[in-house]
This record gives C-alpha cells, structure tokens and sequence, in this order.
C-alpha cells in the first residue's frame, strides 16, 4: 500500500510539473518589444486625438474671429447709416443742380464703402408686400380705393442687410390695414 501511494504522489507530481508549465507558456510577459509597440500606438493614438482637438479648436476660433468683425462692422456702420439718411434727405431738398450732383456723389461714395463692406440696401418699394422679416411697420393707413392691406405704402427709411443675409437695419415702411 505504501508503494501505492508513492506511485499516486509520484504521477500527482508529474502531473503538477506538466500543468504550470503549460500555464507559464499561455501566461508567458510581453518582451521588451512588444511593450514599447504598445506604448508606441498608445502615444500615437494620445497624438490624433490631441492634433483632431487643436484642429477643430482652431477653426472655432477662426469662425468666432470672423464672426466678432463681421458684427463689429455691422455695427459701426448701423452709427453711420442716420448720416446717409440725412443725405438722402438733403438730396430730397436741394434745389440747384449742382448742389444735387455733390450731394448724388457723397451717397454713391457711401453706398461704394458699404458695398466694399459685403453690406447691401434692402430692396424696398411703395406697393410691395409687407414682409416682417426685412420691414418695420412704423405707421398703418387706412386701405384707400383700389389698395390691398398689408402693402408697403410709403419707405421712410431704407433697410440694409449683410452679404451673409443677416438684416443690419429694417426698413421703415407705412403699411395700408
């Protein structure tokens, strides 16, 4: 009987020496080239995330850039439109010719400087539909003979919108109702 139990130790043993071997190999660590490729393709990967981040960081920027000096523009020239209209109006009251033609050439000059700026008037005429999103209504007529509501009846003063459509100054209208 003791012979049989050292023959069970001793296959117990073989068996136990066989295992961990097979265990080593199939647990075997990475070599020293392996974990510098793993390191290599983690800092690779870290590298486009980080470049696809500055990316779309940097065209944010540049939208947020144009779109401050489009605004500003948009702005200094709404502070300047009250003196194209003053001369529109003295345009309107001047009675020699040549004072007309050095007050026609002064607001062709302004219309040139707004052109430059991508800033065009707003199309606006007596008998045209009332349209909310170019047009402010600030005085309503009674409809008269033969006129339809909700028609411009009179621009007071004249509208101007960006090239990107974005409207600068409503044009002020008198409407029929």
């Amino acid at each position: 009987m003791a012979k049989k139990k050292d023959d069970l130790k001793h296959n117990e043993e073989e068996e136990l020496d066989e295992a961990p071997a097979e265990e080593l190999e199939e647990v075997k660590e990475p070599s020293e080239l392996e974990k510098a490729n793993a390191l290599a393709e983690d800092y690779k990967r870290k590298w486009y995330a980080v470049s696809a981040e500055y990316d779309n960081y940097r065209k944010r920027n540049q939208a947020a850039v144009s779109k401050a000096y489009a605004d500003g523009a948009a702005e200094a020239v709404l502070k300047l439109l009250p003196v194209a209209d003053n001369f529109g109006y003295a345009l309107d009251g001047a009675s020699d010719e040549k004072t007309k033609a050095g007050i026609d050439k002064v607001i062709k000059s302004f219309a040139n400087i707004l052109s430059s700026l991508g800033i065009e008037e707003i199309p606006v005429e007596a008998g045209a539909d009332f349209d909310e999103g170019v047009m402010e209504a600030v005085l309503n007529f009674p409809c008269g003979d033969g006129e339809e509501p909700n028609k411009v009846k009179q621009v007071l003063k004249k509208g101007y919108k960006a090239k990107d459509g974005k409207v600068i100054r409503y044009a002020q209208v008198a409407v029929t109702i």
